[in-house]
């Protein structure tokens, strides 16, 4: 992967932002993420949330890569998605841009558990629960790493996050 951190300077807002244990991605919805009603059609929620998990890794520091090359002894690592369950709430429609707001709400192990809320203003539109799972490059679940836990506030005293 070429190194084009140059370019993503010029675009700070890019990848959202973090506030507290919150990432928020705001999307634009463009002809392409709709039906020919020009409602949105409900792969592009699935879509518009992997881009939030991504984005919400590459600001915490996490880049897909680097974890998959290995880091601190560890093997290669890639997070997969093992379950998920989404909610329609209302309809977005062409045009409007909306905001992805991922958090965490369980770690567990080998698996995170993040709650995904797509909005527009402050109405909820979809609710997407995902658990994803960190698995080696040999398909096995590994624990989270030390460093990785960290890295996500985790072990932090005023860390909502529930640890089981």
């Amino acid at each position: 992967m070429s190194d084009n951190s140059s370019l993503s300077d010029n675009w700070p807002d890019l990848a959202g932002r973090i506030e507290g244990h919150r990432h928020i991605l705001p999307v634009r919805v463009y002809f392409e993420d709709t039906d020919f009603t020009g409602v949105v059609y409900h792969g592009s929620y699935l879509r518009w949330c992997e881009r939030g998990r991504s984005d919400w890794l590459r600001l915490m520091g996490v880049s897909h890569e680097e974890l998959y090359r290995g880091k601190d002894e560890s093997p290669p690592l890639m997070f997969i998605v093992r379950h998920m369950e989404m909610t329609f709430k209302s309809p977005a429609r062409i045009d409007e841009v909306l905001e992805v707001v991922t958090e965490t709400k369980e770690w567990r192990g080998a698996s995170i558990t993040l709650k995904q809320d797509i909005r527009r203003d402050d109405k909820l539109l979809m609710r997407a629960l995902v658990q994803v799972v960190l698995i080696s490059d040999k398909g096995k679940p590994q624990r989270l790493p030390k460093h990785l836990a960290r890295t996500f506030g985790y072990e932090d005293a005023d860390s909502p996050v529930i640890k089981r």
